[in-house]
């Protein structure tokens, strides 16, 4: 069995977490509690402003979360759901190949161009490019994100941050979620 994910990493997905290939062999869906955090000062307000553009709530705090990951011949999709109704859609096109292509994931009008890191067995994205309707920008004038996903005590673990050089953390949200078994 193969999928657009292992495909690209070719013979380093085996470097990945076995519960991280399954998912990215057949799909699936986690869920949880998340922790969803803001930062302080003006980092808090421009993450207020962001959180809405990317389908984040404007809520901090535990906040209920689902993820749906599924497979197409060449693109990943995962589906995010934050508290029951907000809902955050990203459609992941690879580029060349493990290590020195990319990702690139569109959510909205906004397109980041990410490579990967495999680090112990985890996923680290690694920001590249940054696109919004389809024109580049400076890494400089847009916040940094910094994302991972690994596996922790049988469970997925993830992370991810936006922050802005000098002022910090805008917004983050974090945590560990279980596997949906399918009837």
């Amino acid at each position: 069995m193969s999928s657009v994910v292992s495909n690209w990493f070719g013979a380093n997905f085996i470097k990945l977490h076995p519960l991280l290939q399954k998912l990215h062999l057949k799909g699936g869906n986690l869920e949880g509690t998340i922790e969803l955090e803001f930062g302080r000062g003006l980092a808090g307000i421009i993450g207020l402003r962001l959180a809405p553009k990317i389908g984040l709530p404007l809520k901090s705090g535990s906040v209920d979360f689902e993820v749906c990951i599924s497979h197409a011949a060449d693109t990943l999709s995962w589906v995010r759901k934050f508290d029951n109704n907000h809902i955050m859609t990203s459609l992941f096109v690879p580029h060349g190949e493990y290590p020195t292509g990319y990702w690139s994931e569109t959510t909205g009008n906004l397109s980041l161009e990410l490579g990967v890191d495999i680090r112990d067995g985890g996923w680290y994205w690694v920001q590249r490019k940054v696109k919004i309707f389809g024109i580049p920008l400076p890494l400089m004038l847009f916040p940094a994100s910094h994302a991972y996903k690994r596996i922790s005590d049988n469970l997925y673990e993830f992370s991810v941050s936006f922050t802005l050089p000098i002022i910090g953390k805008l917004v983050s949200y974090s945590g560990k979620l279980s596997a949906i078994e399918n009837a």
